[in-house]
């Protein structure tokens, strides 16, 4: 008997039929002896239907707030699944994150997971229920509904999977699994079987969207076997597993653009030690994420700093800098949108010299301009002007010789 954690995703529940196509798996799961858990998110474009009731009403609603509207989306599905379930003649039982309960900090639409005790969902194991999980929810210490941010309902199925001890996690989307890059911007991209959990989280880090980020995170942290699978259509699917078992077969596993991004720029600001905490500490205490860092040599005492930032963060986080720069007499704070990263992603790259320079001359060849540049063991990332995205996404693909129309079996 094996136990399973199943997470299907919006458009795999967008309708009553298609919860009815997902009860039927569910049971025929079960029937075949196996303990299932489901996570679900909001049916179809329901997280999007409750923003927009959201925008009409205030801008200026708190996070608290919001996240008790959005949560409402997961734990409509969640009942909607348990009634099908049970119609069907199985014993299927509801669950918030509330009910678990999953346990999270305070950093309501960015919740990260304390704790989740497992007690509770046991015992409804063990009595032959089927638990449904509203996915993407948690609550606070005091009873505060929390959320864990967009897909972030993937991050509770590992997170079940992992407490749980299962023997593996199904994600169902709408895609077959991951690619070398996203076919509508790369038509030859070629779909990966498997990739190692180092490179899956720089790539969902990045743009791609097929799995949360913190979710990867979760996987590799506590080994969880974990795979993504379409549930309508075809028969591919991508795991996701340790370093150990990929074979090094490809330098670069796949290239990613992400658009969310945006970048300030601090001109001439004193040049002395704690500047850079200075400038970045109030970021972290709004929980703004700060990914590429560059400064620039110090002239006559002054430099320049500039970093980059999702593009849903800049208006805030423009705010904190503005007041940073009068304390600090900034000459100037500059913030910019119109730009993207594209980054190469692979295991191979810290054993195999010369990568990085083949993708910068994959772009040169372009024309297309470098304005930031960051490294890791598992990818190459450039900031580049927005009009050159998807250019540059071809280009740095075919230059890694991910075009033939062989899938990447390793």
């Amino acid at each position: 008997m094996a136990l399973i954690i199943r997470k299907y995703g919006g458009t795999s529940v967008a309708s009553l039929d298609h919860i009815r196509r997902v009860a039927w798996s569910a049971a025929s799961a079960k029937e075949k002896n196996n303990q299932v858990v489901i996570v679900v998110s909001a049916m179809g474009d329901e997280t999007n239907r409750l923003m927009q009731l959201l925008a009409e009403i205030t801008p200026n609603t708190t996070g608290r707030e919001i996240d008790a509207l959005l949560a409402t989306g997961e734990q409509t599905c969640a009942a909607l699944l348990a009634m099908t379930l049970e119609s069907l003649g199985q014993k299927a039982k509801s669950f918030t994150g509330s009910q678990l309960p999953l346990l999270t900090d305070n950093i309501f639409s960015k919740a990260r997971i304390l704790d989740l005790p497992t007690k509770k969902l046991r015992k409804t194991l063990e009595a032959g229920f089927i638990p449904v999980i509203a996915g993407f929810q948690g609550v606070t210490e005091d009873g505060s509904i929390t959320t864990l941010g967009r897909g972030g309902s993937d991050t509770t199925a590992v997170a079940l999977a992992a407490a749980l001890q299962a023997d593996y996690c199904e994600i169902y989307t709408d895609v077959d699994g991951v690619y070398t890059a996203d076919p509508n911007i790369c038509p030859r991209a070629r779909h990966v079987k498997k990739i190692a959990y180092p490179e899956m989280l720089e790539m969902a880090g990045l743009g791609a969207k097929v799995l949360h980020v913190r979710a990867v995170e979760l996987a590799q942290k506590y080994q969880v076997s974990l795979v993504v699978k379409p549930f309508f259509n075809g028969n591919k699917q991508t795991w996701i597993i340790s370093e150990e078992d990929v074979m090094e077969n490809y330098i670069i596993k796949g290239v990613t653009l992400e658009k969310n991004v945006s970048k300030i720029s601090l001109i001439r600001i004193p040049d002395r030690p704690g500047i850079a905490y200075q400038i970045l500490s109030p970021l972290a205490d709004a929980a703004i994420n700060v990914d590429m860092i560059i400064q620039n040599a110090s002239i006559d005492g002054f430099t320049d700093l500039t970093f980059t930032i999702s593009k849903t963060d800049l208006h805030k986080a423009t705010e904190l800098i503005n007041e940073v720069a009068q304390k600090i007499n900034a000459l100037e704070v500059q913030a910019a949108n119109n730009i993207v990263k594209i980054s190469a992603v692979g295991i191979g790259i810290k054993n195999n010299p010369g990568v990085a320079a083949r993708m910068f001359e994959s772009l040169s060849a372009e024309s297309i301009n470098i304005e930031m540049i960051s490294t890791s063991e598992y990818r190459i990332s450039c900031v580049i002007e927005e009009k050159y995205g998807e250019l540059a996404v071809r280009a740095v693909h075919h230059a890694f010789g991910l075009d033939n129309e062989k899938e990447l079996s390793e």
